[in-house]
C-alpha cells in the first residue's frame, strides 16, 4: 500500500456514464495516480486512450482489483456487478469506492460493510449529493436549527431518460434522494410505501413514488421518472420557523429560504381555531459552487490517507440498499406500508 509519501496508486473500472468523470477528477487530487483502467468493451478503452493517454488499459479486472500496484478500487459498473468486484477488491486488501447503490440487496451490502471492517480497509460508496454545496448548505441549516422542527420534505427528481437496463427508476434515481434524506436528518426511516408503473419494460418500473416515515414523525416523499418531458432535480424542506427550496438545475441561485410558516391563533368567540398564515422575506445565499464528485473523490483519498470514515460509508450505503429493498417490497404488494428492519 502507498506510504504518507508516495501517491495512491488508483485503478478505475467501468469506462461508461461515471467512470471517465472518476478518472478526469481523481487526475486532479493532489497526491493521487490513476494508474490503471478498465473495461470490458475495446472502444470504450479506445475513447479512454484518446481521452487520458499515457494510462495503462485493460479488459480484465482481475488486473485491477488483484493487482499488487494498485492501492485502492473506484468501481463505476452495473449495479448486478458491484458486489463480486468490490468483494474482489476488498478481499484482495485494496480500499474501495463504489458507484451506488452499493449492492441488488442488503446481504450483498452487509457482506461487503463486514469484509471491509475484517480486512480494515476504507469502503465508500458513490452518494455524490453529500457532496453537493446544495445539501451541504441545508445540512447547516437544519443542523443550526434555522428552520425549526422538520416537519417533511419533498423530492422530485425526474427526465425523459436515460433509461438502465440493470435497474429500475427506485434503485437508480431515489437512492439519491434517500441519501439525501438520511444525511439531512441525520436518521434512517422506519418505513417505506412504494408505488410505481413499469410501461417500458415488465419488471423494471420507469416512474415510482415513495413516502418515508422517519423519527419524529418527518414525512419524506419522492417522486421519480424516466418518462417525464421535463429534467427536475428539486427538493423543497419544510420546518416550522422556515422552509427551503433547492433547484439543483439552478446555478444562480440553487437555494431559496422561505420566512413563511403558519402560526395557531386564540380561539375565536365561536370556539373556531383559526391559523395565521405568516409570509415574511425570501433570501438566497450564496453559494461557493464545486464539483461534486471532485470533492467525492478528494475525501475518498483524504480517506485513504487518514484511514478515517467517510460520510458516504460502506455501512451509509447499505442502508440505502435496505430501504431500497423495503422499497422494492411495498412497489409488489401494491404499495402496501413495509416497515424496514436494519441489523
Amino acid at each position: 500500500m502507498a506510504s504518507s509519501s508516495s501517491p495512491v496508486r488508483v485503478g478505475v473500472i467501468g469506462l461508461g456514464q461515471w467512470g471517465p468523470n472518476h478518472v478526469r477528477n481523481l487526475r486532479l487530487v493532489e497526491g493521487c495516480e490513476v494508474a490503471r483502467i478498465c473495461d470490458s468493451a475495446e472502444p470504450r478503452l479506445a475513447l479512454a486512450r484518446r481521452q487520458f493517454p499515457g494510462i495503462e488499459t485493460s479488459r480484465d479486472a482481475r488486473s485491477v482489483t488483484e493487482a499488487a500496484d494498485i492501492d485502492a478500487v473506484v468501481v463505476a459498473t452495473p449495479v448486478k456487478s458491484h458486489f463480486p468486484l468490490v468483494r474482489q477488491a476488498l478481499d484482495a486488501g485494496k480500499d474501495v469506492l463504489c458507484e451506488k447503490p452499493l449492492a441488488l440487496n442488503s446481504a450483498e451490502a452487509r457482506t461487503l460493510c463486514a469484509i471491509a471492517k475484517k480486512k480494515r480497509r476504507v469502503l465508500m460508496v458513490g452518494h455524490v449529493f453529500l457532496y453537493n454545496p446544495g445539501t451541504l448548505h441545508l445540512k447547516r441549516a437544519i443542523d443550526r436549527g434555522a428552520l425549526g422542527r422538520i416537519y417533511y420534505m419533498d423530492a422530485v427528481r425526474t427526465n425523459l431518460g436515460p433509461v438502465r437496463s440493470d435497474v429500475g427508476v427506485i434503485y437508480d434515481l431515489a437512492s439519491h434522494d434517500i441519501s439525501i434524506f438520511n444525511f439531512l436528518l441525520g436518521a434512517r426511516p422506519q418505513s417505506v410505501s412504494a408505488i410505481g408503473g413499469a410501461f417500458l419494460r415488465k419488471g423494471f418500473e420507469d416512474i415510482g413514488f415513495l413516502t418515508l416515515a422517519y423519527p419524529g414523525s418527518v414525512i419524506c416523499h419522492v417522486h421519480t421518472s424516466w418518462l417525464n418531458p421535463r429534467k427536475v432535480r428539486q427538493l423543497t424542506v419544510v420546518g416550522a420557523s422556515k422552509m427551503a427550496v433547492w433547484d439543483d438545475m439552478n446555478i444562480l441561485e440553487p437555494v431559496r429560504y422561505y420566512d413563511k410558516g403558519v402560526i395557531p391563533d386564540n380561539y375565536s368567540s365561536f370556539g373556531e381555531f383559526h391559523m395565521i398564515l405568516r409570509d415574511g422575506a425570501i433570501t438566497t445565499p450564496k453559494l461557493k459552487l464545486f464539483e461534486p464528485l471532485l470533492r467525492q473523490d478528494q475525501e475518498f483519498v483524504d480517506c485513504l490517507r487518514s484511514r478515517r470514515t467517510p460520510a458516504a460509508s460502506g455501512e451509509f450505503g447499505a442502508d440505502i440498499v435496505r430501504v431500497l429493498e423495503a422499497a422494492r417490497d411495498s412497489l409488489a404488494r401494491g404499495g402496501r406500508t413495509t416497515p424496514i428492519r436494519y441489523p
